[in-house]
């Protein structure tokens, strides 16, 4: 599953999904990750609801990990069939958190 992790500017800490100007791009298979590329996306300063530009850059991902996201975006991203994380961090953490949690709720249970 390809991983998108929305970005600031200084491509250090996450941000806000329409906010964000890049995104980092990842496949993660279930046991490894790997870094693919970073995405940018353009935003007009001073513009509201720009979030239709950010899934333009990250429509291929599955999986969306931001700082936030808008009343209107979330819900338009579930019925597209994307999972969207809320997390704050760098991107380095913020993807460990995420992966840790995936694999935690896929491992087998034992009786």
């Amino acid at each position: 599953m390809k991983v998108a992790v929305a970005s600031s500017d200084d491509e250090k800490f996450t941000e806000h999904f329409g906010k964000a100007q890049k995104f980092f791009i990842y496949e993660f298979n279930g046991e490894n990750v790997e870094f693919l590329e970073i995405r940018e996306s353009k935003k007009n300063p001073g513009e509201k609801h720009q979030w239709g530009k950010s899934l333009k850059v990250i429509n291929d991902c599955e999986v969306i990990i931001c700082l936030q996201i808008g009343i209107n975006a979330k819900p338009a991203l579930k019925k597209l069939d994307k999972k969207v994380f809320e997390d704050e961090g760098t991107v380095k953490e913020v993807l460990d958190r995420f992966i840790a949690h995936y694999k935690f709720m896929n491992k087998p249970l034992k009786f």
